[in-house]
């Protein structure tokens, strides 16, 4: 297995709020990987994306071993999860600096037949082959529950005025629930997560033709973000992607 990863301010923004951090164990042929996107203004929401991601990938190694089953693959991540929360919430507590801030989170343990992903907030994971892209995640944001209520159409939830608000995040509450998703995987599947500073500038089909149409998977990351840079990159933009 391959990874690869990189994490771009954009355009707009003046500083980087999002986080990320892979580690490919080729041994055990065994990848573990996150992305974080904070939240809460400029300062705090950098160290929420940060503490998440740092907490996240302490907590996998303590427990990250060859052979692991899809089950104890969810645990892992559960509990990984669960300790960042911790962390982000402690450090948030009403009346310090860094009151009120938090973090989405998406995450995966894969190797090159199985992956299972967590999933916090708005940032995404997909699973991309010759055949086309699907997105494993769901949004935990308004935009997503009108949609599923049938209350907008994807085309009006391209512009809604709301887009970006989230219902679910890391560190805004002292419980959190994360999504988990089991996939199976074969030979010449492709695992991409991102932040939504990706996908709220560049179409799912873009994003299938760059990574098997567009060249070197080693430079996939550079291209979709120069994508969405070139679009004006409204958003801090990170993307890992990893290959079986």
């Amino acid at each position: 297995m391959f990874a690869w990863g990189m994490t771009d301010k954009g355009m707009a923004r003046t500083q980087n709020q999002d986080s990320f951090h892979l580690e490919v164990y080729h041994e055990s042929d065994q990848t573990i990987c996150v992305i974080c996107d904070g939240i809460g203004g400029a300062r705090a929401g950098n160290i929420a994306s940060e503490l998440a991601v740092t907490t996240f990938m302490e907590d996998l190694r303590l427990v990250i071993k060859p052979g692991m089953s899809q089950r104890g693959m969810r645990a892992a991540l559960r509990s990984a999860v669960r300790a960042s929360n911790d962390k982000v919430y402690e450090r948030s507590r009403p009346g310090s600096e860094f009151a009120g801030m938090g973090t989405t989170l998406v995450g995966c343990i894969a190797t090159p037949v199985q992956a299972v992903v967590a999933n916090v907030g708005d940032s995404r994971a997909y699973i991309i082959d010759e055949e086309g892209i699907e997105r494993i995640t769901r949004d935990h944001s308004l935009v997503e529950d009108l949609l599923a209520r049938g209350e907008l159409s994807k085309e009006e939830a391209k512009n809604h005025p709301s887009r970006n608000l989230i219902t679910r995040a890391l560190g805004t509450d002292k419980e959190v629930h994360c999504d988990i998703y089991l996939l199976d995987l074969r030979p010449g599947d492709y695992l991409l997560l991102c932040s939504d500073g990706l996908t709220n500038t560049v179409e799912d089909q873009e994003i299938l033709y760059e990574v098997i149409h567009g060249g070197d998977p080693n430079m996939c990351c550079r291209r979709l973000t120069d994508m969405a840079n070139i679009r004006g990159g409204p958003d801090n933009i990170t993307i890992i992607l990893v290959t079986v």
